[in-house]
């Protein structure tokens, strides 16, 4: 750990925004010198909630002598915002999405590269202690089914449920298959909203490994699981309980011999994990394992995910849903 703290601002103060706040508060080697946001009475709140000031704008980052920043504005303020603090010269956490559009994600990137600074994109679930127990067996995945179902809220409700809420399976999923898509099916349509509130993905790599994925803001329960097979074996994630179970099967004999195991998890909150992790690529200048590239590649895919959905309106003419780009 450096001999002195590393100093970080949020901006942004939203729900997201708060808890980064709250979490830079907790970890130590950090200090929170304040929040940015244009709502005058909310920052407020969240500044005197966890003991900090509230900045008058990016251009005061610089005087404060900020070293890095969470970025936790709408989505389709990530790249101006982005873009800008990483050519002034901090590091940068923005959240995901990492942009609207692949586009702004690889002016980002190019951003990050020009500056030499670190950029580290919000994909907090893969922090989850199950998926990162699950990191550590996984060999050759064949199967996946994944449900991400919510109770309706009124947050989030400018994008589509792809990029809200589906692209943390589809993050995660790429980061356990790494393999092309060979093909990919999807539907989805607006329920409470006019974009689309749920939503279901069928997903095909090229390894031969098919993923089944449905993603819900409009569900009578919350459900976060993952389930995937491969060789002899059935691995269970809660992502909400945060632990992992794997099931062996040992063939070859006439009684086929069954092994429950709990793989053994870390008692840490994911935002926290995220945050430590930011903080030691800050210090090391290591690259982050969720990258500008890890951020862009599960935006492609959200966007291919997107791209299914719009054909699958217009092929079956559903009237309740506009066949057009949402974002």
């Amino acid at each position: 750990m450096s001999d002195h703290p590393i100093r970080v601002a949020v901006v942004g103060a939203g729900e997201f925004g708060r808890n980064h706040a709250r979490v830079w508060r907790e970890l130590e080697g950090v200090e929170l010198i304040g929040i940015v946001d244009t709502n005058a009475e909310r920052v407020a709140q969240v500044a005197a909630e966890f003991g900090t000031q509230v900045l008058g704008g990016l251009d005061v980052l610089t005087s404060e002598g900020v070293n890095a920043v969470s970025v936790a504005v709408p989505t389709k303020e990530h790249a101006s915002v982005g873009c800008r603090l990483l050519d002034a010269g901090f590091d940068v956490l923005v959240e995901k999405p990492m942009a609207a559009s692949l586009v702004e994600a690889d002016e980002l990137i190019a951003a990050a590269k020009r500056s030499n600074r670190i950029l580290q994109v919000g994909h907090v679930e893969r922090f989850n202690p199950a998926v990162t127990a699950v990191q550590k067996i996984v060999s050759r995945p064949m199967f996946f089914e994944i449900h991400r179902l919510g109770i309706f809220t009124p947050r989030s409700l400018d994008v589509d449920v792809v990029y809200d809420v589906m692209i943390h399976d589809l993050d995660i999923l790429l980061a356990l298959v790494n393999a092309p898509v060979a093909d990919l099916r999807a539907v989805g349509i607006p329920v409470m909203t006019d974009k689309v509130d749920i939503a279901h993905a069928r997903i095909e790599f090229e390894t031969g490994t098919v993923a089944n994925i449905t993603a819900s803001r409009v569900s009578t329960e919350r459900v976060r699981k993952m389930r995937f097979f491969q060789e002899h074996e059935y691995v269970s994630l809660d992502f909400t309980r945060r632990d992992a179970m794997r099931i062996r099967v040992r063939p070859g004999t006439p009684q086929p011999e069954i092994n429950f195991e709990n793989l053994p998890v870390a008692s840490e909150e994911p935002l926290h994990a995220e945050l430590r992790a930011f903080l030691d690529s800050i210090l090391t200048r290591r690259r982050p394992a969720v990258d500008g590239f890890a951020g862009r590649r599960a935006l492609e895919l959200a966007d291919r995910v997107m791209a299914g959905i719009l054909e699958h309106a217009r092929r079956v003419q559903l009237s309740a849903y506009a066949p057009q780009d949402s974002r």
